[in-house]
């Protein structure tokens, strides 16, 4: 979500500003304001507040900056840590670990340069989010998100948003600043923990809240949400680059070949030549249309930071939002992005799948857990729902691929023993909008494995999705075993969203059925809810599956209890779209990562044939009935 980013005490203008303030950031130069006072030298990391919530049942660290060999002593709810200062000015103290309090106190952090007192502190877990706009996506905007703003009377829910700022070094600190949201068109105050409230709570992501609110509702303990989300963004530039740089995989070692490139090849003069000549462009138009040219618009005089300082290039996102509060005791976190990875075709998704452990792994270094609950929410909707008429020509999409990387991902640290990572998924949450606005529900289902895996309700609450335990071909259909029982949500509509396909890689939609056990002699069908029978006699010999697969996916598959647990995104082929190119129309991509327009027209005219030779068969049986 695009932002001004402004501070309290000085108007930065421009995209030269925000390179400025970067740069500023990494020398520990930051905008303060309120407590904790600064007085030679002696700071405290932002991060540390009034208002702010403390990760209980572990040790936690306070940390900051003063004259070196300066002895500074944290005091907190009774406990006592004393530390120096080295000679870089940094200093940390950590309080043992404390037991869950609602009860507000204050921490007084002491030394000889200064002091800082930290008033109506609570004790409870903190929950990070992460993600682009989405996640980002204010609970004020989103379907009954007024209802939920109404009644935000929860003080013991305390809430902090980064304030976003750019570059790709390991930042020490965050600024308290305001923000102004061309989204919401007004400011929003972030860098500043704040008691939940209707008041406070507007700008807030909706599934955090969600999901916040759920966790206090069950617990009454504390909860302290910290926002990150950033619009726009990239999962490479959300991991360490330092992790990027050390992966063998050929995917991420092309993906940071192409962003290397970018900034070996930008040319500052140029840039500047560049902005001159739109200024100018943009002054003759203006002449011509005989408009009045206002008095500030004034011609470039710097280039701008270039692709270095994109949010984008790898590592950028980590090294701005996350390594600021890195160290930051915190219980677990949660994250929901995909969209701008699609852009970059079947590399994308490949790079994706490699690079999303990476990413994982990262954050639960930063936060030195290396079993931090983890939380994946899959990438929602865009576009028009997947219909039977137009079923085909909606699986090119990468979104899909994005999704099921997400989905494996999963299935790597669960299959590997990992008891804390979790999984969402939001496809049939589905509205044409590629910001859909049913992100309550999607709150709702982390909240559910947050609760089940975290705070001892996994007898009340479901939120494992169906696996495949055993897929095989059986009499001209493919049979689906699961590890659970699964069904149709209970609208009365047939089971949809599996399709089919031979050798031939000609996919069609599958009528699903589950596996007859037993008929007795009053005609009444025992069934195996556990195992599923794909058919289409347009398939005679299949040997593939894909589910879901489409940006807006027909899909209605999900836990049989009712439980609001869908099946994931999934398939059994390794196919591309080149592939299915190749197979439909004989033709090879240029580039078989990347279908050219006219390629990806050329695919969806054949896919479109093959909806039609379905359409015209299914015509011909009624008829014939």
């Amino acid at each position: 979500m695009a932002v001004i980013l402004r501070t309290r005490s000085v108007q930065f203008a421009g995209i030269l500003a925000l390179f400025l303030v970067s740069v500023a950031f990494a020398a520990e130069s930051l905008p303060k304001k309120d407590a904790p006072a600064a007085a030679d030298g002696f700071r405290v990391h932002n991060l540390f507040q009034n208002n702010m919530v403390i990760q209980r049942s572990k040790p936690v660290d306070v940390w900051g900056w003063s004259t070196p060999g300066d002895k500074i002593t944290v005091t907190f709810a009774g406990k006592t840590a004393t530390t120096t200062a080295e000679k870089d000015r940094s200093w940390k103290a950590t309080l043992p670990a404390m037991e869950a309090s609602s009860k507000p106190a204050t921490m007084t952090i002491q030394g000889k340069s200064g002091k800082a007192t930290l008033g109506n502190v609570l004790i409870g877990d903190v929950w990070v989010l992460g993600g682009q706009s989405n996640m980002a996506m204010a609970i004020s905007r989103v379907e009954n998100g007024n209802l939920e703003v109404a009644t935000a009377n929860f003080p013991n829910i305390r809430i902090l948003t980064i304030p976003k700022i750019f570059g790709p070094e390991l930042k020490k600190d965050f600024p308290r600043a305001d923000e102004y949201s061309r989204i919401s068109g007004r400011d929003t105050r972030d860098g500043d923990w704040a008691v939940c409230s209707p008041e406070t709570v507007r700008d807030l992501s909706a599934i955090g809240y969600v999901m916040a609110r759920r966790i206090h509702m069950v617990t009454q303990v504390p909860i302290g949400v910290i926002n990150t989300s950033r619009g726009g963004t990239l999962v490479e530039a959300w991991t360490p680059e330092a992790r990027l740089r050390k992966m063998d995989a050929p995917a991420a070692k092309e993906m940071l070949a192409r962003y290397d490139e970018k900034v070996a090849a930008y040319d500052p003069k140029a840039d500047l030549q560049k902005q001159i000549k739109k200024y100018e462009d943009r002054i003759a138009q203006m002449r011509k249309q005989e408009k009045a040219i206002p008095a500030g618009m004034k011609p470039p005089t710097k280039p701008s930071p270039g692709p270095l300082y994109s949010h984008n290039r790898p590592g950028n996102c980590y090294a701005s939002v996350i390594s600021p509060i890195a160290g930051f005791a915190a219980k677990g976190a949660i994250f929901h992005q995909g969209y701008n990875n699609c852009f970059d075709g079947v590399r994308g998704a490949e790079m994706y799948r490699v690079v999303f452990p990476e990413m994982i792994r990262g954050w639960r270094d930063a936060f030195n857990d290396p079993q931090m609950p983890f939380g994946i929410l899959s990438q929602c909707t865009a576009g028009n729902v997947q219909r039977l008429d137009d079923f085909l020509t909606k699986i090119t999409d990468i979104g899909a691929r994005i999704r099921e990387a997400q989905y494996q991902t999963f299935l790597e640290f669960h299959k590997a023993g990992d008891k804390n990572i979790g999984f969402a998924s939001t496809y049939d949450l589905r509205r044409a909008s590629y910001h859909p606005g049913q992100k309550i529900p999607a709150g709702e289902r982390i909240a559910r494995w947050a609760l089940a895996t975290q705070y001892g309700m996994e007898k009340e609450l479901r939120w494992l999705p169906p696996m495949i335990k055993e897929m095989k071909v059986q009499d001209g259909a493919i049979v689906l075993t699961f590890d659970q029982q699964v069904a149709a949500v209970a609208d009365g509509s047939p089971m949809t969203g599996f399709a089919i396909a031979g050798r031939d890689m000609k996919f069609q939609p599958a009528t699903t059925t589950h596996r007859v056990i037993s008929r007795d002699s009053r005609g009444r069908t025992k069934y195996d809810t556990q195992t599923l029978i794909l058919k289409s006699s347009l398939v005679p010999n299949p040997v593939h599956f894909r589910y879901a697969w489409a940006r807006n996916p027909m899909g209605n598959l999900q836990d049989k209890r009712g439980r609001d647990v869908p099946l994931a995104t999934q398939r059994s082929d390794d196919w591309t779209n080149a592939d299915l190119l190749k197979a439909l129309t004989g033709k090879d991509a240029e580039d078989p990562a990347i279908l050219s327009r006219g390629e990806k027209r050329q695919l969806t005219d054949a896919l479109a044939s093959e909806d039609r030779r379905r359409l015209v068969e299914e015509a011909k049986a009624l008829l014939e009935q």
